[in-house]
C-alpha cells in the first residue's frame, strides 16, 4: 500500500497523465461496487511503470488494444504497465469495496430512514480506492465521472451535476439513472470527488470578481435537514469569496461551490475541487457553544482558501504538504478576522491553533516544518501540530517580517505564474522575496528546516524609582533543538487603570535575534505593572515574564480589556504548568479563579480542557481524587453564577459532568436529567442529555437498561454514537472486556463508532479497571497496525494506550517495546514515543506537584 518518493519521482518521468474516464456503478448492494476506468497518458516508449487501484476482482486489464491477465499485472493495489507505447489507453474493469473507515469511498446506512449515503475520502493515498489511478499530486489530469445510482439520489462530483438518464432497472427492480458528468480542469486526483445518495440541499449563487455567478449548494443527510443552517454558510461563503478573490487577485477557479455535511467523517473537512466535504457534526441539532461556532467559520474558510492554494496550485510532493495546510489555516483566521463578524479570531488561533503547535514541537518527534516526506506513511503521521498550527504561526511571522501588503503581492504573483501546475516551497520563496525585498533563505533555514520552540525572557534593570534603566530580551533553546531564530515581535506595556483594568500603555515592534536582543526604546519609560513579550501574538515562541508581570498576571488575569494579551498570559502559565515550572494545582487555582470572567467562548472551551488534563495527569497521585472533585464542585458553582443561559454556563456544566465523581455530584447530574434539579437558562437538549447519561455511566449510576432507554428516544447516528461511548464506558470488568473484544478483537466497528467506544473505554473513576489491558494493548498493537487502515489503527494505538496508569512501569513497558520494533515500523515507532512522552512529562509534573506541599518526592 506504499509508496515512495522516488517511486513517485520515476514515475512523474516517465508519464504523463491526459484524462481519466471513470464509470461507477452504484447500485450492486452494500459489499462493492463497479468501477471502470480508462486512462489515457503519455510515456516513454519501450518503458514499463505502474499504476494504482485498491481492488477486491480486477475483471480485465486492456492496455494498448492488448489485453493483459490480471491475475499476472495485479496484486490487489498496484497494477503493472509493460512495454509502455507514446501513447497508451489503458482500461482497468474492477469491483472495489466501500469502506466503513472514513477513507476511499465510505458507506453509511442511516438508522433513521435506511437510506445509503457515500462519500468520498481521498486525501492522502485513496482516490486508488474507488478507480485505476496513477496516486500521486504532481501527474494532474482531467477527470469525466459517469455515476450509475439509484434514481431517487443525488450524485455530486467536481464539476456541475448533470440532469440523470433513465437507466435499466436493477436485478432487484429498483430504479436506477445514469449522471454523466463533464470533465474536470487538470487536478491531482486526491481532491477529485464523489457524494451520492438522497441528500437534501439549499441552494445560492455567489457572483465572482470577473462576473460569472458561480452556484452555491449546502447538503445535508434528509434527517439532519430540519437543523442545516445554510443561511450561515451562505454568508460566510460569500464573505470569503470577496475577500480571497481581492487578496490573491485571482477569480474562484471552478465552475460551482458544494458544501456537503457528510456523516462519520474522519476530520474537520476535505478540500475536494468545488465539492468541499465538512464533518456532520457541524450541523448542530443541539445549543452549542460560540466556539463550535467559531470552529465551523475557520472550517468553511480554511476549505474555501484551499480552492485557490491547493487545487488551483498544488504541491508537486507531500514534503510541502504544510505549506497547503498553513496557508489554508492562517488565510482563514486572517479572513475572519478582517470580513466576518468573527473579528477575535486570532484570540482563538492563539488559544486552539498556537497551543497545539508548542505541545507538539515539544514532544520527541517533532520535526522541521519542512519535512523529507519519504512515503506515504511520512505523510500519514504528519497530519500533525507542526504540519498545521506550527506552519500558520510561522507563516503570520513571515507575513510580520516581510510585510502584509508585500507577502499578498507575492501570492498574487504566485497563482498568476502557477495556475492548474504543481509548485515547490522555493517557488513562492521567489515571489515573496521579489515582494519584499527581503532575502529569505537565511529565515527559511532557520524557520522551516529546524524544529523546537524557543523561550523568549525579558531582562530588566529598574532604578530605585521604577524607571527602566534598560530592557532586553534573552532567547533560548532547548539543547535538542538549539537554534536560535530571528523574531519580528511587539513588547507591550499594561498598567492598571483607574477602573482596575489591565490597559495596554506602550507598544513597541521590533526584530529580536540571537541571544539577547538590547530594545533601547524601553530604557527611561516607567516599569509598567506587565510587560508581555510578544504582545499581538506576532511571533511563534513561549514567553516567560519577569516577576512583578507574573504577580500582576496572577492577580488579575480576569482584568485584561483586551482577549488576546490575556490568552496570551493564560498560554504562558500553560506552559509553565506543563514544564513542571508551577505546581499542578496552582495551575487549577489560576484556572477557577479566572476562568468565568472569560469572554472568549473558545478561550473558555481550551482552559476546560487544559483543566482536565491537569487532572488526569499533572496533578499529585495523592492529591487527584480530592482536587477533581473540588473542582468539579466549583464548576458547578460558576454554572450558578455566571449568567443564565450564558455560553459559560453550557461549557461549565459539560466539564462538571465530565468530573462529577462524588455521591452529590452524581446526585446533581441525575436531577439535571431527570428534570429533578434545574439550573435557569440551561437547555436540556438531546446532546446535553448524552453528556449526563455518559456520566452516571461511569459513575456506576446507569447500566446498559438506561443506556437503551436513551438510545429509543435518539435513534439516530449521534445517538448511536453516544450510546457506544456509553456502553464502553460501564465501570464493570465485564463492560470492559466486551467494549476490548469488540474495538480490538473483532474490528468491525466504523470508524466513528470506534473512536465512541474508544473513548468510553478509557473513561474510568477507578483506573484499576484499565490494569488488565496494559500488556494486552502491547501485544495487540503490531497486528492492529499491519491489518488495519491507517484511521482505524491510530484511534487504537493513540486512544487505547494506558496514558491513566501513569507510572514509570509504564514508561518501562512502552521502552521495552520500542526496543522490539522493525525499523520499518516508524509510523508506529512515532505514535508510541508521543504516548510516552506524555506519560514522562506527566510524572515531571507530579513530582512538582508534590515539591510544591512539601512533601518528599
Amino acid at each position: 500500500m506504499n509508496l515512495t518518493r522516488t517511486e513517485a519521482r520515476e514515475r512523474a518521468e516517465l508519464i504523463t497523465v491526459e484524462s481519466y474516464d471513470v464509470n461507477l456503478d452504484l447500485t450492486r448492494g452494500g459489499e462493492v461496487f463497479g468501477s471502470t476506468t480508462t486512462v489515457k497518458f503519455t510515456a516513454a516508449p519501450g518503458s514499463s511503470s505502474f499504476i494504482d487501484a485498491v481492488t477486491r476482482t480486477v475483471h480485465g486489464v486492456t492496455l494498448n488494444g492488448r489485453s493483459l491477465d490480471p491475475a499476472t499485472v495485479s496484486d490487489g493495489v498496484r497494477i503493472q504497465l509493460p512495454d509502455l507505447a507514446e501513447h497508451n489507453e489503458l482500461t482497468v474493469v474492477a469491483d472495489m469495496p466501500y469502506m466503513n473507515t472514513g477513507e476511499g469511498l465510505h458507506r453509511f446506512v442511516d438508522p433513521v430512514d435506511n437510506e445509503v449515503y457515500l462519500y468520498t475520502q481521498f486525501e492522502v493515498p485513496d482516490s486508488r480506492r474507488m478507480f485505476t489511478v496513477f496516486e500521486q499530486p504532481d501527474l494532474k489530469a482531467t477527470f469525466a465521472f459517469t455515476i450509475t445510482a439509484p434514481s431517487h439520489w443525488d450524485v455530486i462530483s467536481n464539476s456541475p451535476t448533470p440532469s440523470p438518464e433513465e437507466a435499466a432497472p436493477a436485478e432487484d427492480g429498483s430504479a436506477r439513472s445514469v449522471w454523466t458528468f463533464a470533465p474536470t480542469p487538470r487536478l491531482s486526483s486526491y481532491v477529485t470527488a464523489l457524494i451520492a445518495g438522497p441528500y437534501q440541499s439549499v441552494r445560492s449563487e455567489v457572483t465572482s470578481s470577473d462576473g460569472r455567478v458561480i452556484p452555491l449548494g449546502v447538503f445535508a443527510r434528509k434527517s439532519l435537514t430540519q437543523y442545516l443552517d445554510a443561511d450561515n454558510i451562505f454568508e460566510l461563503t460569500r464573505q470569503g469569496f470577496g475577500f480571497f478573490e481581492a487578496q490573491f487577485g485571482c477569480p474562484y477557479p471552478f465552475e460551482k461551490y458544494d458544501q456537503l455535511f457528510v456523516p462519520e467523517f474522519n476530520a474537520g473537512a476535505m478540500e475536494n475541487a468545488g465539492a468541499v466535504t465538512i464533518l456532520e457534526g457541524y450541523v448542530f441539532r443541539s445549543k452549542v457553544t460560540g466556539a463550535q461556532i467559531e470552529r465551523r467559520a475557520i472550517t468553511v474558510l480554511h476549505e474555501l482558501a484551499h480552492m485557490w492554494f491547493g487545487d488551483l496550485v498544488t504541491m508537486r510532493w507531500w514534503n510541502d504538504l504544510w505549506l497547503n495546510e498553513s496557508f489554508a489555516e492562517y488565510m482563514s483566521h486572517l479572513a475572519a478576522v478582517e470580513a466576518t463578524s468573527f473579528t477575535s479570531a486570532w484570540t482563538t488561533f492563539a488559544s486552539v491553533e498556537k497551543s497545539w503547535a508548542y505541545r507538539q514541537d515539544q514532544l520527541p518527534t517533532t520535526h522541521p516544518i519542512f519535512a523529507e516526506i519519504n512515503d506515504l506513511q511520512d505523510v500519514e503521521v504528519n497530519f500533525d501540530g507542526i504540519t498545521y498550527a506550527k506552519g500558520a504561526s510561522v507563516l503570520r511571522q513571515l507575513v510580520a517580517w516581510v510585510g502584509p501588503e508585500q507577502f499578498m503581492a507575492g501570492v498574487r504573483e504566485y497563482f498568476a505564474k502557477h495556475s492548474w501546475h504543481n509548485t515547490e516551497l522555493r517557488d513562492l520563496l521567489v515571489e515573496l522575496e521579489k515582494a519584499s525585498g527581503r532575502d529569505l533563505d537565511d529565515w527559511g533555514r532557520q524557520w522551516l528546516e529546524t524544529a523546537g520552540v524557543n523561550t523568549l525572557a525579558p531582562e530588566l534593570d529598574v532604578d530605585p524609582d521604577g524607571t527602566l534603566r534598560s530592557f532586553a530580551i534573552q532567547q533560548t533553546a532547548v539543547p535538542e533543538w538549539p537554534t536560535l531564530r530571528p523574531h519580528r515581535l511587539a513588547v507591550g506595556f499594561y498598567n492598571l487603570n483607574g477602573a482596575g483594568k489591565l490597559e495596554r500603555v506602550h507598544r513597541e515592534e521590533l526584530d529580536v535575534d540571537g541571544e539577547r536582543t538590547e530594545v533601547p526604546a524601553l530604557a527611561g519609560l516607567a516599569q509598567p505593572d506587565l510587560i508581555l513579550i510578544n504582545d499581538d501574538d506576532l511571533a511563534y515562541a513561549k514567553v516567560r515574564l519577569d516577576p512583578k508581570s507574573l504577580a500582576t498576571a496572577t492577580a488579575r488575569l480576569k482584568d485584561f480589556t483586551e482577549s488576546l494579551p490575556r490568552t496570551l498570559v493564560w498560554n504562558s502559565a500553560w506552559d509553565a504548568a506543563r514544564d513542571g515550572e508551577t505546581p499542578a494545582r496552582k495551575y487549577v487555582e489560576l484556572i477557577l479563579a479566572n476562568v468565568a470572567a472569560e469572554t472568549d467562548s473558545s478561550v473558555i472551551l481550551v482552559q476546560l480542557r487544559q483543566l482536565a488534563t491537569t487532572l488526569n495527569f499533572y496533578v499529585a497521585e495523592e492529591h487527584r481524587e480530592a482536587t477533581t472533585a473540588a473542582a468539579a464542585d466549583r464548576l458547578w458553582d460558576l454554572a450558578a453564577e455566571v449568567p443564565a443561559g450564558s455560553d459559560g454556563q453550557l461549557q461549565f456544566i459539560k466539564a462538571f459532568a465530565l468530573l462529577a465523581r462524588s455521591g452529590s455530584q452524581l446526585d446533581r447530574v441525575a436531577g439535571l436529567l431527570d428534570g429533578s434539579v434545574a439550573l435557569e437558562g440551561l437547555s436540556l437538549d438531546q446532546d446535553l442529555r448524552w453528556e449526563l447519561v455518559a456520566s452516571l455511566v461511569a459513575g456506576g449510576r446507569m447500566g446498559q437498561d438506561g443506556i437503551d432507554s436513551e438510545l429509543q428516544r435518539d435513534n439516530t447516528s449521534s445517538g448511536q454514537n453516544a450510546a457506544a461511548l456509553a456502553k464502553a464506558a460501564i465501570p464493570t470488568p465485564e463492560a470492559k472486556a466486551a467494549a476490548w473484544e469488540s474495538i480490538v478483537v473483532k474490528g468491525e466497528l466504523s470508524n466513528a463508532l470506534q473512536g465512541s467506544a474508544v473513548t468510553g473505554f478509557m473513561r474510568v473513576l477507578d483506573r484499576s479497571l484499565l490494569e488488565p489491558y496494559s500488556e494486552k494493548y502491547f501485544a495487540a498493537v503490531p497486528g492492529i497496525v499491519a491489518t488495519r487502515t491507517h484511521a482505524l489503527a491510530q484511534q487504537i494505538v493513540v486512544g487505547l494506550y494506558p496514558a491513566l496508569l501513569t507510572t514509570q512501569a509504564t514508561i518501562d513497558r512502552t521502552d521495552g517495546f520500542l526496543a522490539s520494533l522493525p525499523a520499518e515500523s516508524a509510523a508506529l515507532r512515532r505514535m508510541m514515543l508521543e504516548n510516552r512522552d506524555g506519560v514522562a512529562r506527566a510524572l515531571r509534573a507530579r513530582a512538582a506537584d508534590v515539591v510544591a506541599d512539601g512533601s518528599p518526592q
